[in-house]
Order: structure tokens, then sequence, then C-alpha cells
């Protein structure tokens, strides 16, 4: 495919078939995934293949409390998760809000679940000083992360970055055996999608980049 055609084409996959995703097709989306840059090129990214039923479960499982809060932030008029407010409902409201099959499914559906870390030894965070939740140590795990999913639509197949377990990132590491230094960057569920969107809604250009200032001109 046409690189641009797979950017603009490349969806948040959350409905999949089931279909198997043989090992040389996600060798061969690995093996172009890994030219990502990342901080330093010091590639302290981590990826742990997971297809046994039982450990995918527990991933599902593990991704719930965060879901609960997601959706009755949501209900409740909040960006959910956002750093800037606290949840308007309260933990009882959390802990009773269902889980929507739509969050954890492709865990159990896809043909291969993908947990990417990244060594927290390796990466620079220059904004790990200032007030505010960090960011810049993500820059060397997510261009591959993205890397991945470009390369699993060239190959017909997709997926979709979901974070909702790095909320329980102990236990998550307790199951997949990590050791404390990595952390958790996204569980990635890849599979053959029901279907295939071919244009996706997105902002205009102008809509999100301005001239010389935050302020400026549209571009």
């Amino acid at each position: 495919m046409d690189l641009y055609d797979v950017m603009r084409t490349t969806h948040a996959a959350r409905k999949l078939t089931g279909d198997p995703l043989p090992d040389e097709v996600l060798h061969r989306i690995l093996d172009h995934a890994r030219f990502a840059p990342s901080g330093g090129n010091r590639q302290g990214a981590r990826v742990v293949v997971v297809r046994e039923p039982a450990t995918r479960e527990r991933l599902a499982e593990l991704s719930e409390p965060a879901v609960r809060r997601y959706v009755a932030q949501t209900k409740a008029g909040q960006s959910p998760w956002n750093p800037l407010e606290p949840p308007a409902p309260s933990p009882e409201e959390i802990a009773a809000t269902k889980v929507p099959a739509a969050f954890t499914e492709p865990l159990r559906t896809a043909g291969a679940v993908l947990v990417f870390f990244v060594d927290l030894g390796v990466v620079a965070a220059m904004d790990q000083d200032l007030d505010r939740i960090g960011l810049i140590a993500g820059a060397s795990v997510y261009p591959m992360v993205w890397n991945v999913l470009l390369a699993a639509r060239n190959e017909g197949y997709g997926g979709t970055i979901t974070t909702m377990a790095v909320a329980e990132e102990p236990a998550v590491r307790e199951l997949l055996d990590v050791p404390e230094r990595f952390a958790l960057a996204a569980v990635v569920p890849l599979g053959r999608p029901v279907t295939q969107p071919t244009r996706l809604k997105r902002q205009e250009v102008a809509e999100f980049v301005t001239r010389e200032t935050f302020t400026g001109d549209p571009l």
C-alpha cells in the first residue's frame, strides 16, 4: 500500500474476526516496526507477545477497573482520566459501573496481544521535574507502537492502542514476569478487522496548527 493510504486508513480496530495471526506475519510487522526512533537510539522498548487465553483473560480483567472509571466519568460529562480534575463520580459509583465489552473483548478475540514496555533506565525524561504528568519518556516507545499498527494495516491486519491495564501496572508486571524498571506503555490486540473503513474523520490541519505562536494564524 501507498504510505499515505496506510496513514489515512489505519483505524482503531476493536472488532476482530478471530482469525489467526501467523508468527511469520507478526515477525514481519515487528521487523519493520523496530526502525521507529527512540531517545538516543537506546531502543529501550520491549514487547511481550501473548497468545495464551488465560493470560489474555487476566489482562482483560486487569483493564476493567480503569474502564469503569473511564465510563463513569464519560457519563458524568467529564474527560475521563484527565489529570486536571478529580472524578466527579464517587468510588462507589465507579465500582458499580458496567464494563462495555468493546473495551476488553479485543484482548480475547485478537490473533495475538502485544504488551509494550519501556526501560526507564534508558529514557531521557526531560520533564521529570515539571509539576505535571510526565510525557517525554513515551517518545521512546510510542513511535514503535504506532509503527506496529501501520505495518499491521499494510499486512491486512489491525488493532488498537489500549492503556487501561496501565492503571494496574504492578499486577501486569507480575503476570508477565517483568522487572520493576520497565514501565507498561500499552496493550495492543492485533488481528483481522471485521471491517476496514476507507475514510477516517479527523480535524482539518487549520484547526490545530498555527503559525509562530499558539494563538497565531492557522497554517
